[in-house]
């Protein structure tokens, strides 16, 4: 992270990108440890208990970090040296993706998630949903939407991963 954070910099101290990116490497971090630590979660509790705690971990992140991210990304020159260093540096989407996918593919294989679900594009969704909800409470404040753990309860529970009948024993 500190060397996208240098590349981007490219010789100019502050500005936008500059603080997105230091809220980024102090944030980034700790998101994705709570998302592997959902692989220790694996055949524990309710599925639907584990996701709502990393929905609303993910909502509270996308408000932080998103925020500082729109005002960095106000030149096309800026998004492509941004885009070039995530790139670079190995992150992107698929560095969220892929915990959770592995977490619903292991609750998949117990039985615990429904045999049809797709594993990688339902963490796709509960991760589109966090950004989805963070972005209504920047753009249209927090009245505009459910409260953050209602919304949080209402992605996992739409995503409907577990199978019909009742869980296996």
């Amino acid at each position: 992270m500190l060397e996208m954070a240098l590349a981007l910099r490219d010789g100019r101290p502050g500005g936008s990108v500059d603080h997105f990116l230091a809220l980024l490497q102090y944030r980034l971090p700790f998101w994705l440890s709570v998302l592997h630590g959902l692989s220790e979660r694996v055949g524990l509790g309710r599925v639907a208990d584990n996701l709502v705690p990393i929905a609303r971990a993910g909502i509270a992140y996308n408000l932080e970090v998103q925020s500082a991210a729109l005002p960095a990304f106000t030149s096309p020159n800026e998004t492509v040296r941004f885009r070039e260093a995530l790139r670079e540096a190995g992150l992107g989407p698929a560095a969220e993706v892929v915990p959770l996918a592995a977490y619903l593919e292991g609750e998949r294989r117990l039985g615990r998630v429904a045999a049809g679900v797709d594993p990688e594009a339902s963490a796709r969704l509960l991760l589109a949903g966090c950004f989805h909800r963070a972005c209504l409470e920047m753009f249209v404040g927090a009245d505009a939407a459910p409260s953050l753990e209602a919304s949080a309860e209402e992605i996992v529970r739409e995503l409907r991963l577990e199978p019909a009948g009742p869980p296996p024993g």
